[in-house]
């Protein structure tokens, strides 16, 4: 495998990998309430990543068609690997349950987070990051705060093959209850610490800014760029972590779509 990255049909990049991580809000566009599965394929397209962290992505909700995100997203990319895994079984603001490990997508409408990557992936790991007893006033569209129950939050990890760049990337989707989703990232940082490194966490975390550097000190922040709201960005909820050993960042950017109401942000690492 090259270590200069190359997508299928886009020629040679001067990148020895990008990285970028996406939350969907499961397709929707927040300009007109219509969940489009070509937009959501033309944004994942443009974005042209080797490994892309998805949050918020629907498996079979008939709110979204039926349709599959997480493997819509792997061939829009033309990745080798991808995996869904889902947070609740039912749908949120709805009805709904956990989600466990025997919970296969398909049976029953899913929400969760995925994975896709272009580099082969040897071995993945669902990591439970346990659920907020916190219910609280959020904004479910652009009107009116409803008062909303937290949901269960989960990550994944793929350790890849080399000689990928990095040992393992892992996707995550922490709480929106403050303080729970500080506990949540360091669980997080201390359940991949084992794994092939270097290590790399992407996601939505709920936390602004510097803090997710604050919180893991042995960890560096690859992007400081506001990602939320997508019109006019003001904070920074959307990261991209490195543990010891990640190569250096060439550039990070925000990238606004047509779907969702969180830009992408996307690294790419030196060659």
């Amino acid at each position: 495998m090259p270590l200069v990255s190359t997508g299928p049909g886009r020629g040679t990049r001067s990148v020895i990998m990008r990285l970028a991580t996406f939350n969907l809000l499961h397709g929707r566009s927040p300009a007109d309430g219509v969940v489009c599965p070509d937009r959501l394929r033309d944004a994942v397209t443009g974005l042209d990543a080797d490994v892309l962290a998805l949050q918020e992505v629907d498996h079979a909700q008939p709110r979204s068609g039926l349709v599959d995100q997480t493997a819509l997203a792997a061939e829009a990319l033309g990745a080798r690997d991808a995996r869904f895994e889902p947070a609740v079984v039912g749908t949120p603001a709805e009805s709904w349950r956990p989600a466990g490990p025997d919970d296969a997508p398909g049976a029953h409408p899913t929400y969760g987070v995925g994975l896709v990557s272009r580099h082969p992936v040897v071995r993945w790991h669902r990591i439970p990051l346990g659920t907020s007893p916190a219910v609280l006033p959020l904004l479910v569209d652009a009107r009116r705060p409803a008062l909303v129950r937290d949901e269960p939050r989960v990550a994944i990890a793929a350790e890849l093959a080399a000689p990928a760049p990095v040992g393992t990337v892992v996707a995550a989707h922490l709480s929106f209850t403050p303080g729970y989703n500080v506990v949540q990232l360091v669980r997080l940082a201390r359940a991949v610490a084992h794994l092939p490194g270097p290590v790399v966490i992407l996601g939505d975390l709920n936390l602004p800014g510097p803090v997710p550097g604050t919180v893991l000190r042995r960890w560096r922040s690859l992007a400081r760029e506001a990602t939320f709201p997508t019109e006019r960005p003001r904070v920074q909820f959307d990261h991209v972590l490195a543990g010891a050993g990640a190569p250096a960042v060439r550039t990070a950017y925000a990238v606004p779509t047509k779907v969702s109401d969180h830009r992408a942000l996307v690294v790419e690492l030196e060659p």
